[in-house]
């Protein structure tokens, strides 16, 4: 197990932000970089199109001042998640942009493409694929990819069904690359608790939309504060693709959570179309009952930095 060149020496903790629709813009992506986790965001929520090279653009350069003046303490690299189901008609467009500027790390989704990753080694950038199983993983590393999501039981949004002690080991039991894992972390025990388990970063989305940068309403904010796990239901309607909302805002949609329909996965839609669900349907993971304010994200990876280090010293006896 080895953590790719770009990460080495840059990160604070072992931690990525995962991109959250709609809530992950630059000024979230940065502050989570400054502080020391890599930052990301989905390429579709830069609206309209166009708005993606600016935002690249950006991000590069408040960065790279940062850098100038904290030698000391450099950012972490930044990635941008390309959704390449088919049904993302903007992937060719924007996966040009991150050629362009050279992304660091592009995270993949809903399928594995070759020429995706040859686009992305093209600069030396890497990618990293999210997979919900060992099937899926296999073929991800088959087609190139340098590293995979663990998608667990528990991860707000688009998530699996299956626990991280089961899909770790399978996946570890042939693979000795980068293994990131997401599923309900939210707390420095928890980052901890993943490396153990045999990944090498925590994957944490969740607690990240209640910060101050996250670009979410103050309702969805509030309602993750006011949550714990059992008010997290798991569901295919709302896009196709089995996900973790809040019931808070499924109840707010005029549905009863306890009861809702299954979707058919081949209305599956990430375009505009989908736009509403994600912003109205708050995506949302298990992880949430220890979440009770809404910090900076700077002040946040602080609480996760001195809880990790709390607990490997409790370990160590």
């Amino acid at each position: 197990m080895s953590l790719p060149p770009v990460l080495r020496g840059r990160l604070r903790i072992p931690v990525v932000g995962a991109p959250l629709f709609i809530v992950s813009q630059p000024e979230l992506v940065i502050a989570q970089c400054k502080a020391g986790v890599v930052g990301s965001f989905p390429a579709l929520n830069a609206r309209p199109a166009e708005l993606l090279d600016s935002w690249l653009t950006q991000i590069a350069a408040e960065l790279a001042a940062w850098d100038a003046a904290h030698p000391e303490r450099p950012s972490a690299p930044f990635a941008v998640n390309q959704i390449v189901h088919k049904s993302n008609e903007r992937l060719a467009h924007d996966l040009e942009m991150c050629v362009k500027h050279r992304v660091p790390i592009v995270i993949t989704s809903l399928g594995a493409r070759e020429d995706v990753n040859q686009a992305v080694h093209s600069y030396g950038g890497i990618v990293l694929h999210d997979v919900i199983n060992v099937v899926h993983a296999k073929k991800a590393i088959d087609k190139g990819a340098d590293g995979l999501i663990a998608v667990c039981a528990g991860a707000g949004g688009h998530a699996g069904a299956l626990s991280p002690f089961a899909l770790v080991d399978e996946i570890r039991a042939w693979w000795d690359g980068p293994l990131l894992l997401s599923g309900a972390i939210a707390n420095g025990r928890s980052v901890l608790a993943a490396e153990a388990l045999g990944a090498d970063l925590a994957y944490i989305g969740s607690a990240f939309i209640a910060t101050a940068e996250a670009q979410a309403s103050d309702a969805y904010k509030a309602s993750i504060v006011a949550s714990s796990a059992a008010d997290v239901v798991y569901t295919n309607l709302f896009t196709g693709v089995l996900g973790n909302y809040l019931k808070s805002s499924v109840v707010n949609a005029g549905l009863d959570p306890d009861h809702l329909p299954t979707s058919d996965p081949s209305k599956m839609n990430f375009g505009n179309s989908s736009t509403k669900a994600w912003r109205d349907i708050w995506g949302c993971g298990q992880g949430i009952g220890g979440i009770h304010d809404i910090p900076t994200a700077g002040a946040f990876v602080d609480r996760l930095v001195e809880e990790y280090t709390a607990a490997k010293r409790r370990l160590a006896g």
